[in-house]
């Protein structure tokens, strides 16, 4: 029999909506914001040469820049204020994460509480403007070489520098507001905003190679089904836990005796997230970002390692796949400590049942997530290589990756659980309200 929360969550409708006045501000707010963002990757930096700079772009697109485009929502493409985008953030609040599991300071500041996570937080802050400003420098640097600017010179480097420093410094303050006064996780957003802006582009594209005969109408319906069976497949996937039982025994406070209690402990079958395809895939596209700003125009051996790390060649694909492995090992280990959970457990008093607390816990998690980290990792693998395999059968590119896929699939199913969780507060707080209504005296309803 289903719980009164299951039932709750199931008669759940976004109808419902227009009567939580909170829940619609926080969805209001968040799409003003989400505009503010996209009016911003349209205002250009001052002091570059539009069409020189397009010119010089497109020789550059198949590098880095081509993937830091895409989640910029077209910013890059036209060297606007939000050209770095939240990305100097992210990149900062992974190196702090792996730092605090290195540094003894910075995990005794995580072990705190929320007095450490703020205080870890402001570190992060501090590291995303080093980060933008090094960034800012070498894109400044870039234009000037590339002749984009039309007055090089200093004062152009410091109006560059302080134009995107300060873009990225408002877009973290804006994720930030979003994630305490609107709905979801803001610098996702922010990225998944970025994103869904070249949806449009990408269809409108994959229709025009339909209508010149570039691809064939079976294939572009292919690619659609299969675009729908993946989203399927990665929902499922990502929702997909190891639930491993917890058992806490009898316990006595003062006079009073409690019940043993039972409770779970969830892993996810895919602790990593979407960080190693996208570690996986600036690596790879890193040479042909280097050949297109050599000086040879890439004809030497970094021309060759280009072409042999071309989309959809052979080597590209195994090494995309034994990257992207690597990397969710090595992120799950330093997102979860199998020794500091158990320790949690055993001072809390709790067990799982048939292994002895302390080590022999830890070692018991550490194999289970070991073996799960296998599977998360071939779906990571599975969901990145589709994309790349269809547009190497179709010869064409199709102007959307599995990280893109991810990204979109992940941030969605966040926002909407926490829409679910704001409207089952709204009902609930409706349920109070009408219990208390009738559990009151006649004269006290009058009044």
């Amino acid at each position: 029999m289903a719980s009164a929360a299951e039932q709750l969550a199931a008669n759940l409708n976004f109808g419902a909506i227009a009567k939580a006045d909170e829940l619609k501000k926080r969805i209001w707010f968040t799409v003003g914001a989400l505009i503010v963002f996209r009016l911003g990757t349209y205002v250009p930096i001052p002091g570059i040469d539009p069409e020189q700079f397009a010119r010089n772009f497109q020789q550059q697109s198949g590098g880095v820049l081509g993937l830091f485009n895409m989640f910029s929502g077209g910013a890059v493409e036209r060297m606007a204020i939000f050209a770095l985008n939240i990305m100097p953030y992210i990149s900062a609040s992974i190196i702090v994460q792996l730092l605090t599991s290195v540094i003894p300071s910075l995990e005794a500041l995580k072990k705190e509480g929320e007095s450490g996570r703020k205080v870890i937080n402001q570190y992060t802050r501090y590291l995303t403007v080093v980060l933008a400003l090094v960034q800012s420098w070498g894109i400044a640097v870039g234009l000037q070489g590339s002749s984009a600017a039309i007055d090089p010179g200093p004062f152009f480097l410091a109006s560059t520098v302080i134009t995107l420093t300060g873009g990225t410094l408002f877009l973290m303050w804006l994720g930030e507001q979003i994630t305490s006064r609107g709905i979801g996780n803001g610098s996702s957003l922010i990225i998944f905003a970025g994103i869904v802006s070249h949806l449009p582009v990408t269809i409108i594209g994959a229709l025009e190679l339909g209508r010149t005969g570039a691809l064939s109408p079976v294939i572009i319906f292919g690619v659609a089904v299969a675009a729908v069976l993946l989203i399927y497949f990665i929902v499922f996937m990502e929702r997909a836990q190891r639930r491993i039982l917890i058992n806490y025994p009898k316990r006595q406070v003062g006079n009073r005796m409690y019940e043993g209690q039972t409770s779970f402990l969830p892993l996810k079958l895919n602790t990593s997230g979407v960080i190693p395809p996208i570690f996986a895939s600036s690596l790879l596209l890193l040479p042909a970002t280097a050949a297109s700003f050599s000086s040879n125009n890439g004809s030497g051996w970094l021309g060759a390692i280009t072409a042999y790390l071309g989309h959809g060649t052979p080597l590209f694909i195994v090494a995309y796949a034994a990257l992207i492995i690597f990397f969710t090992f090595f992120y799950t280990a330093v997102v979860f400590n199998p020794q500091e959970t158990a320790d949690n457990l055993k001072k809390h008093g709790g067990f799982i049942p048939g292994i002895r607390p302390g080590e022999r816990t830890a070692a018991f998690l550490d194999k289970v997530l070991t073996r799960i980290t296998v599977i998360g990792a071939l779906y990571l693998t599975f969901v990145c290589l589709c994309p790349e395999i269809l547009s190497s059968y179709a010869s064409a590119s199709l102007g959307f990756g599995g990280t893109s896929l991810l990204i979109l699939v992940t941030v969605t199913m966040d926002t909407v659980a926490q829409i679910h969780g704001h409207l089952m507060a709204h009902q609930y707080e409706g349920l109070v309200k009408k219990a208390k209504l009738r559990g009151a005296s006649p004269g006290q309803r009058r009044r």
